[in-house]
C-alpha cells in the first residue's frame, strides 16, 4: 500500500486522537482520517462540516451523492469516487445513475432537479461559481433556502475534499477496489 504525503497514524493512534477531540472512533477505519488526525482540531472541524451535510441535511441525499460523484469524476479523485460509490449505493442510488454522472449531459436518466445541481457542480468546478441562470434553475427545483445553502456548501466542501485527497495522495483502504464498478478511470486522473 502506498503512503500519503503526510503519513497516516496507526489505527490505535487514530482512535486515541478521535477520543481526544470527542469524535467517533470508527473514523479510524478511514485512511483520510488516519492522515487528518495528525491535526486533531482540524480533523474535528472537517468531520463536523461533512457530518452536517451527510447526516443532518435538508438537501436530498441522492442529489448530494450525485454532486459528490460528479466532483470525484471530474477532479479524478479515486478516493472520493470510491468512498461515495459505497455511500450512494447504501442510500439506494441506482448504479446506472452513478455511472451516468460521468457524462451526465448525454444521459436521459436525469430530470430537472438533477440537471440543475449537476450544472451547478460543473460551473463551480470550471468557473468557481454558479451562474445566475443555473442558480434560478436550482432555486426552482429545491424547496428552501437551506437546501440551496447546503448545495453550495456540498459542492464547495467536496471540491475541497477532492483537492485535499489528491494533494495528500491519501490511499484507498486495504482491499478496496478503485473506481467501482468497472475500474474506468477519468481522463483527469491519468495525468
Amino acid at each position: 500500500m502506498s503512503e500519503a504525503r503526510v503519513p497516516r497514524l496507526s489505527h490505535d493512534d487514530t482512535v486515541a486522537a478521535a477520543e481526544q477531540v470527542g469524535l467517533p472512533t470508527y473514523l479510524a477505519d478511514l485512511d483520510v482520517f488516519r492522515v487528518l488526525f495528525r491535526h486533531p482540531p482540524l480533523a474535528r472541524a472537517f468531520n463536523n462540516l461533512l457530518a452536517q451535510l451527510l447526516f443532518k441535511n435538508r438537501l436530498d441525499a441522492r442529489l448530494r451523492e450525485l454532486v459528490i460523484m460528479r466532483i470525484g469524476w471530474q477532479t479524478g479523485s479515486v478516493y472520493e469516487w470510491t468512498q461515495h460509490w459505497r455511500i450512494a449505493r447504501s442510500l439506494g442510488v441506482a448504479v446506472d445513475d452513478l455511472l451516468a454522472v460521468r457524462e451526465w449531459r448525454a444521459s436521459d436518466r436525469f430530470g430537472p432537479a438533477e440537471q440543475a445541481v449537476l450544472t451547478a457542480t460543473d460551473e463551480v468546478l470550471s468557473d468557481g461559481m454558479i451562474s445566475a441562470a443555473t442558480w434560478a434553475a436550482c432555486a426552482a427545483e429545491l424547496e428552501s433556502p437551506e437546501e440551496l445553502l447546503e448545495l453550495v456548501t456540498a459542492i464547495g466542501g467536496w471540491h475541497m475534499v477532492s483537492a485535499m485527497l489528491r494533494s495528500l495522495e491519501v490511499p484507498l483502504e486495504d482491499g478496496v477496489e478503485a473506481w467501482p464498478p468497472d475500474g474506468c478511470v477519468p481522463e483527469s486522473a491519468r495525468s
